[in-house]
């Protein structure tokens, strides 16, 4: 566990760029630009399309919508998305346990961009302080705070995933673990949405 004034985990050092120093910094800032640009457009197509689309509408995407409204939805930092109504939505028409599978990959592969940010040391934490608690737990307990945080739906599984990158958890193997817990999730929503609006 870390000492409370350490520094939180980041990446390995990276290796010196040949070049003028302001040349690297101007590289790393459009790089920087460019994936919160890409995070940008992300997360305000998924946010365009749901505030025009019903979400009984998504049904007619079959599994596969449900896959990728799941895995846009989990991609995005900025804006919400309503992954989960969907879920719901589209268990109350089609197999539940299929449309939960489904949803579990994609969230899985969508979380994948927080572990990234983590892993590559550009993830930027606001919330400085819960990050260091999530942290703290994964460095005690390991990839059991990535499936307890992945199977309910909480704010604090964006850090977890920043966490798990910075710490170098083995990508595999958060992967699989993400996927375990959010199946789970998913699961659950869309036996709900089919007890509830059938």
């Amino acid at each position: 566990m870390d000492e409370p004034n350490a520094e939180l985990p980041s990446p390995a050092p990276a290796r010196r760029l040949a070049g003028h120093p302001s040349s690297q910094r101007a590289k790393r800032l459009w790089r920087s630009a460019l994936t919160l640009l890409t995070a940008v457009a992300i997360s305000a197509s998924v946010f365009a399309i749901s505030r025009r689309v019903e979400p009984r509408q998504f049904a007619r995407y079959g599994y596969p919508g449900v896959f990728i409204i799941s895995l846009l939805g989990n991609a995005t930092i900025i804006l919400p998305a309503p992954s989960l109504a969907v879920v719901s939505v589209v268990g109350s028409v089609l197999n539940p346990f299929l449309v939960g599978l489904c949803a579990g990959i994609g969230e899985a592969l969508g979380e994948m961009t927080g572990y990234l940010a983590g892993y590559s040391g550009r993830a930027v934490v606001e919330d400085r302080e819960r990050y260091r608690r999530v942290v703290e737990w994964t460095q005690k307990y390991g990839l059991w705070v990535i499936l307890a945080l992945s199977i309910f739906p909480n704010p604090l599984f964006d850090l977890a995933g920043i966490a798990a990158g910075a710490l170098k958890v083995p990508p595999l193997k958060f992967l699989l673990v993400c996927w375990i817990g959010k199946t789970i999730k998913t699961i659950l929503f869309a036996w709900g949405g089919r007890a509830i609006l059938f």
